[in-house]
């Protein structure tokens, strides 16, 4: 049974930067296509970045391109998100994400079988 577990957010000034993590266990980083999705306190949860099994290509939102990378490290077996240049309207609770699917990198919340418990992002102006 594969485990998600996220760190590394917190309260950051607009402007500033954060470096989640994502540590994955039970399986390997490379098994899965992987993502971060995030949701704010009354709305729905959001594709934020996705890396696709293989290939390694990538997909952003239209909101964070240009400001967030998603990426891999294999060795240890997580998968980061770098947030730089945060905006108010980047607060939310973020999730990292697994995804059998090897096909596509799916942006929507439902293809997407394995989840992290969530590390919350502030960003005060």
């Amino acid at each position: 049974q594969v485990q998600l577990v996220e760190s590394g957010g917190g309260l950051v000034q607009v402007g500033g930067s954060l470096r989640l993590s994502c540590a994955v266990s039970g399986r390997t980083v490379s098994d899965y296509t992987l993502a971060w999705f995030r949701q704010a306190p009354g709305m729905e949860r959001e594709f934020v970045a996705g890396l696709k099994r293989w290939t390694g290509s990538t997909n952003y939102a239209d909101s964070v391109k240009g400001r967030f990378t998603i990426s891999k490290e294999n060795t240890k077996n997580t998968v980061t998100l770098q947030m730089n240049t945060l905006k108010p309207e980047d607060t939310a609770v973020y999730y990292c994400a697994a995804s059998d699917i090897v096909s596509r990198l799916p942006s929507d919340a439902r293809f997407y079988a394995y989840w992290g418990q969530g590390t919350q992002v502030t960003v005060s102006s």
